[in-house]
């Protein structure tokens, strides 16, 4: 019963509809995690030439690999800079260039060229502004055209690139985000479904313990007998503030989690799960099946199943496992 409940909050699936959930393997998992394993930060190349396009990765990781390489900040190693032959003169980097441009540009030791850090992390896989490319997989060399190309990267206000850099500063401050916003309330809506979940499972379990019908005649919010269900649960709400937050009248009208519906599966999954814990404790030892026979007020034959047997302590036990309705008898009857 356990292993049941929590796949149902894990998932946040209304037990109602928990005979349409198709449950995957443990094989299954264990195949797909094998498929694709989350990526590891601190095995990622900081030089920008080395790096493989953001779009390669697993979408899963991508704003994983965006968080590392901006807390990170730009690549913009201080070393001598060798030279390269432009026309009659020899040209290098320039390290003044770091603070003109201190929040993208960054410079690969390797290719020995230099890449836009925000272009690579958010530039579109496909289409974007002229040269782009260059900044982002190519690598930039021409020193003698350095200053105009930098300032035709970054271009205008609504340019590809200040949408990128945008992009990235938005990313680093989510806590103005709608998004976020839209995130913590979904949070929250799961936190209230788990409440409410566990409210109705443990009145269900206590009608159970009792052997007491659930269900009363009237359960109309005028009604002063709502049924034993109905009742407890207002009980736990009057004495507990969070219950009462997410419960009845406070729970929204297609998930009160209070229907026969409901209640029916939460008896359903509690019988499923104390019969394993009997067989549990059977074990492979001998048993007996004591089964008896009545008809209740409706002319239905029903037939009462049990198990006797001795436990480990040596004890005789008799278990009951259900009632069955007997067709057979109930078509001779009628």
């Amino acid at each position: 019963m356990k292993r049941y409940y929590q796949a149902m909050l894990q998932n946040d699936i209304p037990l109602g509809q928990s005979e349409n959930v198709n449950y995957v393997s443990e094989a299954s998992v264990q195949n797909c995690q094998q498929i694709r394993e989350e990526v590891d930060v601190d095995k990622l190349p900081i030089d920008p030439a080395k790096r493989k396009s953001i779009y390669d990765s697993h979408v899963n990781d991508r704003e994983k690999i965006r968080r590392f390489y901006l807390q990170k900040g730009p690549c913009q190693p201080k070393i001598e800079f060798p030279r390269r032959i432009f026309g009659e003169k020899k040209r290098r980097f320039v390290v003044t260039w770091y603070k003109e441009h201190p929040g993208w540009l960054e410079y690969s030791v390797s290719e020995h060229s230099v890449y836009c850090l925000c272009c690579y992390l958010f530039k579109p896989e496909r289409g974007g502004q002229s040269g782009g490319d260059v900044f982002v997989t190519e690598g930039f060399t021409n020193w003698k055209e350095a200053l105009r190309k930098f300032r035709e990267h970054v271009g205008d206000v609504n340019s590809v690139h200040n949408k990128c850099v945008k992009a990235c500063q938005d990313l680093m401050h989510q806590n103005q985000h709608i998004e976020l916003a839209l995130s913590n309330q979904t949070i929250q809506t799961r936190l209230d479904y788990r409440t409410r979940l566990i409210a109705t499972i443990d009145v269900v379990r206590l009608c159970l313990s009792q052997a007491l019908a659930f269900r009363g005649h009237d359960e109309s919010e005028e009604s002063n007998k709502k049924g034993n269900f109905l009742t407890f649960l207002q009980f736990l709400a009057d004495h507990n503030e969070e219950i009462k937050r997410v419960v009845l009248d406070k729970a929204p009208e297609n998930n009160k989690l209070t229907s026969p519906d409901i209640q029916k599966d939460v008896v359903k999954a509690m019988a499923v799960e104390t019969t394993k814990i009997i067989l549990s404790e059977l074990g492979g030892d001998l048993f007996s099946i004591l089964v008896d026979e009545s008809r209740d007020i409706s002319v239905k034959e029903q037939m009462i199943v049990l198990l006797r047997y001795v436990d480990k302590s040596g004890c005789i036990v008799e278990r009951f496992l259900g009632v069955v309705h007997n067709m057979k008898s109930r078509r001779g009857v009628l």
